[in-house]
This record gives structure tokens, C-alpha cells and sequence, in this order.
């Protein structure tokens, strides 16, 4: 549920800061028609908040040997508690995210790997995990996220 205390203007720093989060305060305020004082208030309440939890910088994981993405679904042990799911594969470094899911499969996972070699052990290493029923892997060929230049 929306947070009824953000209004429009709090949605429109809050696009500026996802599409460019070094943006600066005088850029922003320019934009939404504040002082960089009003707009620099409005930050800090969103970081107190909780509503920006961070900034973060956007890395080309192929330049750095990491270029294949793939999701794998996961189907466990129905006697198989949520912290099981996710302690299955957050420990290891080509695990990017881990979401358990109402339904069928159990949790989707998305991995990054540095070529198809390594997507295969990163799968074995999985399917070893006694809890794992079935797994069922997804190649991304492209990807496109929101905010993302």
C-alpha cells in the first residue's frame, strides 16, 4: 500500500533519483520547482523513512567475466520452511536474488555466471541440496529494467 504522506512531488525525486541516483540536489530541485533546501528535507524523510533504503552504482557484469544471466525455479521438500528455500543458495556468490513464490515452484532464483561451464556446476551445486525436489533453468537472453539507462 502507498504511503499516504509521499505526495506527487516525492514520486517525481524519487524517478529522478532511480534514473540518475548522483543527480545533484540543484538538478533535482530545478526540476520539481523547490529550493535544493525543500528538496534536500524531502531526501532525508524518504531515507528516514525507509522509503530509499540506499543508492547503489549499475555494473556491466559482462565486463567483469559475469556475462551469463539465468533464473532457475526450485520445487523443495514440501516439510521445507522459507528459511530453508533461502538459505539454499544465498550463500553462494552467483546467486543475485532468491524469491520464494505462493505456489508452484517454490522459489525462483536468479543467477549470474561467468559462462554455460559454470551455469551447469552452479546447478549441480544446487540440485545436491537434499531439499531440492526438481529445478527448471531460464537463460535470459536480454534484459531491460526500469530506471536502468
Amino acid at each position: 500500500m502507498a504511503d499516504p504522506t509521499l505526495d506527487a512531488t516525492d514520486h517525481e525525486i524519487l524517478a529522478l533519483l532511480r534514473e540518475d541516483a548522483r543527480r545533484t540536489l540543484s538538478d533535482i530541485a530545478s526540476r520539481v520547482t523547490l529550493s535544493t533546501a525543500a528538496v534536500k528535507r524531502r531526501i532525508d524523510r524518504l531515507e528516514e523513512a525507509g522509503v530509499i533504503r540506499g543508492y547503489t552504482v549499475q555494473v556491466d557484469h559482462a565486463k567483469l567475466g559475469w556475462a551469463v544471466e539465468a533464473f532457475i525455479e526450485l520445487r523443495f521438500l514440501g516439510t521445507s520452511g522459507v528459511d530453508e528455500i533461502i538459505q539454499t543458495t544465498t550463500r553462494m556468490p552467483e546467486a543475485q536474488a532468491v524469491f520464494t513464490i505462493a505456489g508452484d515452484p517454490d522459489a525462483l532464483v536468479w543467477l549470474r555466471v561467468r559462462d554455460m561451464a559454470h551455469l551447469q556446476r552452479t546447478i549441480d551445486e544446487i540440485r545436491r541440496s537434499h531439499r531440492v525436489t526438481s529445478t527448471k533453468t531460464l537463460i535470459a537472453l536480454d534484459s531491460w529494467e526500469r530506471g536502468r539507462r
